[in-house]
């Protein structure tokens, strides 16, 4: 049986880590005063930058936003159950993704639909 306690503590550091890791993205997403660079290939090379700190700005809200949600339902005492089927969510997935909100089922059910 998993030790809520300390999974809630282990979600609270990686919400710690990914909202630092978020603040440093975004001071690099804003900090774009610097002049525009005449060379053709290196302004290719900023705007692939750009676009690789715009998707892991995204990603680490996405991650951010789940670890929230499994954060609430430690509280409300869902923790563990299957946010779709409210079927019991294996213990090796919460250990493995500690935020994971669907069992093996569900989040197969969602992937083959995507």
């Amino acid at each position: 049986m998993l030790d809520l306690n300390v999974v809630k503590k282990q979600l609270e550091t990686q919400k710690e880590e990914i909202e630092q890791r978020l603040r440093a993205t975004t001071k690099d997403l804003h900090h774009r005063d610097e002049a525009i660079s005449a060379d053709f290939a290196e302004q290719s090379t900023e705007m692939e930058n750009y676009e690789v700190l715009v998707a892991l700005d995204k990603e680490g809200q996405q991650e951010l936003e789940q670890i929230e949600s499994a954060l609430r339902r430690i509280d409300d005492k869902r923790y563990g159950q299957c946010t779709q089927c409210h079927g019991n969510i294996n213990e090796k997935r919460l250990q493995a993704i500690p935020y994971a909100a669907l069992c093996m089922d569900c989040s197969n059910q969602q992937a083959n639909k995507i």
